[in-house]
């Protein structure tokens, strides 16, 4: 009797769990579907938990995957849930007091090796189509040149007149109105809208990682290799990120700032920029090795 009465708890205390993890599933998907009002584009906002706006065909892109993922790992969940419960309510000591000693079923075990191969592929399909959209370059329309430094970054515009500039996060002393903290810099990358921009990336000193979260864009920075990139602004505003690579003690404060603004705007920043910044002295950098050498001489 005791023994009984304790499976019956242990089921209805199952049971609460199991009602209660369901709820949780279900409360997390649907704020998940409205948390896009709750994330910024441009820049992360209090209290996110979805991606940041999209502001580029590759980040859609990046968003239906994720919800097409998200909607697959629900129904796993859902699925497992509902197979608990019926084990808890048909498999337990009173409604089952004779156990079966059943070992295998052909059936069940077909499903269950079938089914994940078909989950895995449809999940492999986009997953491909994805990668091929962002490695894939378009033709540009315009060509930037992003170069890491310990702990800065350096822009130049070959297509534009070969002017170039660094870029520094302004110190929290600093910041003007509406600039948010640890993300606004002293110099912008301006770029047009709608327009193919593509980013060489690379780094001076070790490796850091350009990231810009509402372009969908994340690629390593690598010293003596060019990486390349690309991506299409679709709305005009100012969208923030960071290095993503631990790349030493201020790895935390090289953010990356791009100003979206219209063709007019562009082309009338652009000969600013040239008178601003092209008589600007290329900083001389030698090698480590060099250095001692230089000195003897």
């Amino acid at each position: 009797m005791g023994v009984t009465f304790a499976m019956n708890s242990w089921v209805r205390n199952a049971a609460r769990r199991t009602a209660g993890l369901a709820g949780g599933v279900l409360g997390m998907l649907a704020l998940a579907f409205t948390g896009a009002a709750l994330a910024e584009t441009g820049q992360p906002s209090p209290w996110q938990i979805n991606l940041q706006g999209a502001a580029s065909p590759v980040m859609e892109s990046i968003h239906s995957f994720h919800f097409f993922l998200l909607v697959i790992i629900v129904a796993v969940v859902l699925l497992v849930l509902a197979l608990l419960i019926v084990v808890m309510v048909r498999f337990n000591e009173k409604a089952n007091p004779v156990p079966s000693r059943t070992t295998h079923h052909t059936m069940i075990e077909v499903v269950w090796t079938v089914v994940p191969v078909l989950i895995l592929v449809a999940i492999a399909i986009p997953s491909f189509r994805l990668l091929f959209l962002q490695l894939d370059l378009p033709k540009a329309d315009l060509t930037v040149k992003v170069t890491g430094h310990q702990w800065y970054w350096s822009y130049e515009y070959p297509d534009n007149g070969a002017f170039s500039f660094d870029s520094l996060m302004v110190p929290e002393a600093d910041l003007k109105p509406g600039q948010p903290r640890l993300l606004a810099v002293d110099n912008d990358v301006v770029v047009p809208v709608n327009k193919v921009v593509r980013i060489q990336v690379t780094a001076a000193d070790v490796i850091h990682s350009f990231a810009l979260p509402s372009f969908g864009v994340k690629i390593d920075a690598l010293p003596g290799r060019l990486n390349e990139s690309w991506f299409q602004a679709t709305k005009e505003g100012i969208y923030y990120g960071q290095c993503s690579e631990l790349c030493g003690k201020d790895h935390a404060f090289m953010p990356i700032a791009i100003r979206v603004v219209s063709e007019e705007e562009f082309a009338a920043w652009v000969e600013t920029a040239k008178q601003e910044f092209a008589g600007a002295p290329a900083p001389a950098r030698v090698a480590q090795g060099d250095v001692a050498g230089i000195a003897a001489r």
